[in-house]
């Protein structure tokens, strides 16, 4: 009788002791709103804003609601204008065209590689066609562009660059960390990416007056002068008038549960790794299952894992998935024609334009998806890299016998 795996790919982990005493310290406090302080105090917000502004090596950080709001906040705050057109990549989750809409932009879609990053040829032929100023690159799924070639031809087009470092938190491209190429930086601390508030997020960026648009627009109200990772008062003297409230803080509450986990996060990349590498070791060498290429200079955290599976066709792929499951093994599959929790492609998000991706359709029809959380031993996942094995190969030997 085959193996089955038991454990949960939504459960995390715990949060950490220390955060939650600090969380339950604010509590009894009763303080929670991140402008809520005596004043001798400073807010468990801003003080979480400086130590991820210290992280990245970046002058300012503010720390707001969530991932796609950070990334909507970030294209306002740079300047754009209703109508706009903002490039991104084809593959990518719906937060990300999502926010550009918010935004008033309109999401030109960039075609993907069989490394699941943004395509560069396409985009200069984007760059020239949609005459767009702005890339929003979400790093999906955590794999990282050459960002050095990348930076060659936005430099060329003069085109500014918004990282989406949801699935990058903690990567790196050489020695830069993901988040310190482009004008600004969005990351998410939403239950299922590199910390845990539930929901949340920042921005970081070195360009005082876009921050002190972001801040204004977050819902400062006049109390800007309480960031401390923000720039000095002279950059908000037309900020403060120039922009509207969008109310979108992160509440001292969610700063306290993240300021514990930031200092586990380089620890916590390699635990990651060593799971992703016992998946990866399972599924290499398997004659039509296809693994992304990671080149040498990408740092990656390794919190979920991705296959190409190129030796089934399309029809096989549903059943593949259903047996995977019923083993216990959680495989998305974004060749699905509906979009399935939060697995979702370009043809159902019916609020943009309709494009032209054949590229990006055809790496997606073959491509599946799994979570790598911390709450699952190493040695589970050389169970859960084997039943995967197993359940391909046995599609593949299915598809190649007689009718």
């Amino acid at each position: 009788m085959r193996k089955t795996f038991n454990g949960s790919f939504t459960q995390q982990e715990p949060i950490p002791e220390g955060a939650i005493a600090r969380a339950v310290a604010v509590m009894r406090s009763g303080r929670l709103h991140r402008y809520n302080v005596s004043d001798s105090e400073v807010a468990e917000t801003a003080l979480l804003e400086n130590e991820f502004a210290a992280y990245m090596g970046a002058r300012y950080c503010l720390a707001c609601a969530s991932g796609g709001y950070a990334m909507h906040l970030a294209l306002r705050s740079f300047g754009l204008q209703p109508g706009e057109p903002v490039l991104t990549n084809a593959f990518t989750l719906s937060p990300v065209p999502g926010a550009i809409d918010n935004a008033g932009g309109k999401p030109v879609l960039v075609e993907t590689t069989r490394d699941l990053v943004i395509d560069l040829n396409d985009l200069e032929l984007k760059i020239g066609r949609s005459h767009a100023r702005v890339l929003l690159l979400s790093h999906m799924r955590g794999h990282i562009v050459d960002m050095d070639a990348l930076m060659v031809v936005l430099s060329r087009h003069n085109v500014a660059l918004i990282e989406d470092c949801a699935h990058t938190m903690g990567a790196s491209w050489g020695e830069r960390k993901s988040g310190s190429f482009g004008v600004a930086a969005c990351f998410s601390t939403q239950t299922y990416k590199h910390m845990n508030s539930g929901e949340g997020g920042f921005v970081t960026t070195d360009d005082p007056k876009l921050m002190a648009n972001a801040v204004i627009r977050s819902g400062s109200y006049m109390l800007y002068g309480r960031h401390q990772a923000a720039p000095d008062d002279a950059a908000f003297t037309d900020a403060r008038l120039d922009n509207p409230n969008c109310s979108g803080r992160m509440d001292n509450l969610r700063a306290a549960i993240l300021r514990p986990q930031l200092e586990l996060l380089d620890d916590n990349r390699a635990r990651w790794n060593e799971r992703y590498r016992t998946v990866e070791s399972a599924l290499r060498g398997i004659e039509g299952l296809v693994l992304p290429h990671r080149p040498e200079k990408e740092t990656y955290v390794g919190s979920s894992i991705q296959f190409l599976a190129e030796g089934l066709d399309t029809a096989t792929l549903p059943d593949f998935i259903t047996r995977c499951q019923a083993r216990g093994v959680e495989l998305k599959w974004f060749g699905d024609p509906e979009p399935v929790a939060y697995t979702s492609r370009h043809h159902s998000w019916r609020y943009i334009d309709a494009q032209s991706l054949p590229q990006t359709d055809a790496v997606l029809d073959k491509l599946c998806d799994m979570r790598i959380p911390l709450s699952i031993g190493v040695s589970d996942y050389e169970l859960i890299g084997e039943i995967i094995a197993e359940e391909f190969v046995d599609c593949e030997r299915a598809m190649a016998m007689p009718a």
